[in-house]
């Protein structure tokens, strides 16, 4: 069995780990990660679904792992979190038809 891939589940444990090389720059991320994820005018419940829409929209494995389990663990069940993939994949399809456009005008102005 080939043991070698680009994004490996482990991985996901050693995120803290970008500090080794530029702790300054992790502690602020850390805490700016925090402060975003936290109860504000959104629930970290809520925030937990629109990360995972918006994990699948990015297409991070990680982010799909982590936030799946967050999401679940928060209360979230199959059918919510599968709508919320739903709607981060509607969003994404419609940006890439939408820029369609510019391909129109690209398409127009040489054939003039």
């Amino acid at each position: 069995m080939d043991n070698n891939h680009y994004y490996n589940a482990s991985d996901l444990g050693k995120f803290g780990k970008i500090a080794d090389y530029q702790q300054p720059l992790a502690d602020k991320f850390f805490g700016w990660y925090g402060e975003v994820f936290a109860d504000g005018a959104l629930t970290a419940r809520e925030k937990s679904l629109i990360a995972l829409a918006v994990a699948h929209a990015v297409q991070c494995p990680y982010c799909i792992d982590a936030y799946s389990s967050d999401a679940y663990e928060k209360g979230y069940n199959e059918a919510q979190m599968m709508e919320a993939v739903h709607v981060a994949a509607a969003i994404k399809g419609g940006a890439a038809l939408v820029h369609g456009v510019q391909m129109m005008n690209k398409v127009k102005e040489i054939a003039m």
